[in-house]
């Protein structure tokens, strides 16, 4: 059952409890991420098994 006509959803109640100071903080914010760690040989596997690609 759908809830779409309903005034208490939870986007509605989370656009009312937005802090737009704090939106606006996070967003200049200027966090480097993390670099990702590297990988072994055995985990840089691709997805797609090479002799099974067809578009080589």
């Amino acid at each position: 059952m759908s809830n779409t006509n309903n005034d208490s959803s939870d986007i509605k109640q989370a656009a009312e409890r937005a802090d737009s100071e704090k939106i606006a903080k996070n967003l200049k914010d200027e966090q480097k991420s993390a670099t990702p760690e590297t990988l072994s040989e055995d985990e840089q596997t691709s997805f797609i098994k090479e002799e099974l690609r067809t578009d080589k």
